[in-house]
C-alpha cells in the first residue's frame, strides 16, 4: 500500500460511520481485491478495523482509534483531499509542508503504553524518488498553481517537439494534471482541449482576463477525454518477441503501450523460454527508434514499415560508429 493511499483510506474510514468495500475502491480508484488486501494490511498492523456483512453493514474503525479530523484547518483538509500524489509530486506543488503538518496533527496520539507497538510512521520511511534524480529546471507545478486557482487566462511560451522554437499561445486553464510521473497543464485553446507538458513551458504570465472554459467540462472530464484520445491515436502497432530477461524492463518503459499476447496456459509457459510475444503501440512510425536500445533482445515481426525503419536506423548508427579507414 502506498503512503498516499494509506492516509486516504484512513481518512475515509475516520470520516464515515460505515463504508462498503465497493465505495472504498471507487473513492481510491483501485480494485476490490486491492482494497481487501489493504484492509487486511491495516488489521495486521494492529489497527482496529472491522467489517460487518449485510445491508446495514460495512467497514468501520473503532471510535477514538482513527484520525482526529477536528484539529485540521480548511487549508489542511484541502491538501489531504488530493489523492494519487506521492511525496515528490506534493513537493512539486509546494504542498508537502502543509500536508506533513496536517498528517502530524491527525496522527498525534496519547502517550504509548509499554506493551503497544510503535507507530508505523516512526519505523517506516518512504522516499519514492529515483537515485541521482536531476533537479527540474523548467516550469514547476508550484509556480503555476496560484495562477490556475485564481481562474485567469494564461499566455504561455511552449517548446513543442513539432516546432523549431517555442511559440506563444493564450490558453484557458482547467488545472494541473499528473500522469505517469509527468505534470501537464490542461487547458482550452480556442475552445479546443489541450495538454501541455510543464517541462516544455519555457515562460508564462497571467492575462488580465478570467478563464473561458466550457461550462459542461471539468479538469477530470477534460483530462480523461485527452488521455483516451491520445491512446486511440497510437496509429502504429508493432508486433514483437521480447527475450525473457528483458520483459520487465520493457514493461517499465512502455507501460500501457505494451500488451502481452501470451496466454496463461501450458503452451505459453513453454514458449516463454524463447521470449514473450507482445504488441507495442507508437504514435508515429519514427517513434519505433525507442526499440533500438534493446538491440537483439527485441525481434520485430511487423509491420514491414517498422522493420524497414529499424533497419535503416541501425545501418545509419553502425555507419556513424564505423572505424575510420587507416591511411
Amino acid at each position: 500500500m502506498t503512503p498516499d493511499r494509506f492516509f486516504s483510506l484512513m481518512l475515509l474510514l475516520a470520516s464515515r460511520d460505515a463504508v462498503t468495500t465497493q465505495e472504498l475502491a471507487s473513492a481510491l480508484g483501485v480494485s476490490l481485491r486491492t482494497i481487501t488486501r489493504d484492509l487486511n494490511w491495516l488489521r495486521d498492523a494492529g489497527l482496529p478495523v472491522t467489517a460487518q456483512r449485510g445491508r446495514l453493514g460495512g467497514v468501520t474503525m473503532l471510535p477514538g482509534s482513527g484520525f482526529d479530523l477536528t484539529r485540521l484547518t480548511p487549508g489542511e483538509r484541502d491538501h489531504l483531499s488530493l489523492t494519487g500524489l506521492d511525496e515528490k509530486q506534493r513537493a512539486e506543488l509546494d504542498a508537502s509542508v502543509e500536508s506533513r503538518r496536517a498528517l502530524s496533527k491527525i496522527a498525534a496520539a496519547p502517550s504509548r503504553r509499554l506493551d503497544e507497538l510503535l507507530p508505523l510512521t516512526d519505523v517506516v520511511h518512504v522516499d519514492s524518488r529515483p537515485w541521482r534524480q536531476a533537479r527540474a529546471s523548467d516550469t514547476a507545478p508550484a509556480s503555476l498553481i496560484g495562477a490556475v486557482r485564481r481562474g485567469r487566462r494564461l499566455r504561455i511560451e511552449y517548446d513543442s517537439p513539432r516546432q523549431s522554437c517555442p511559440r506563444g499561445r493564450v490558453v484557458d486553464p482547467y488545472g494541473l494534471f499528473a500522469k505517469a510521473g509527468i505534470w501537464y497543464l490542461v487547458a482550452d485553446r480556442a475552445r479546443e482541449p489541450r495538454m501541455y507538458r510543464l517541462e516544455r513551458i519555457t515562460a508564462w504570465k497571467e492575462v488580465d482576463q478570467p478563464r473561458r472554459i466550457r461550462e459542461d467540462q471539468t479538469l477530470a472530464t477534460v483530462a480523461a477525454a485527452l488521455v483516451d484520445q491520445w491512446e486511440r491515436n497510437h496509429a502504429v502497432e508493432v508486433s514483437a518477441t521480447i527475450d525473457q530477461t528483458q520483459i520487465e524492463r520493457v514493461q517499465r518503459i512502455f507501460g500501457q503501450r505494451l500488451v502481452r499476447d501470451d496466454h496463461e496456459d501450458a503452451a505459453a509457459t513453454a514458449r516463454s523460454a524463447a521470449g514473450h510475444k507482445v504488441t507495442i503501440r507508437f504514435l508515429r512510425l519514427e517513434d519505433v527508434r525507442e526499440l533500438l536500445p534493446f538491440g537483439s533482445a527485441i525481434t520485430v515481426h511487423g509491420p514491414n514499415e517498422a522493420r524497414a525503419h529499424l533497419s535503416d536506423l541501425a545501418t545509419a548508427l553502425a555507419h556513424h560508429y564505423a572505424p575510420s579507414p587507416t591511411s
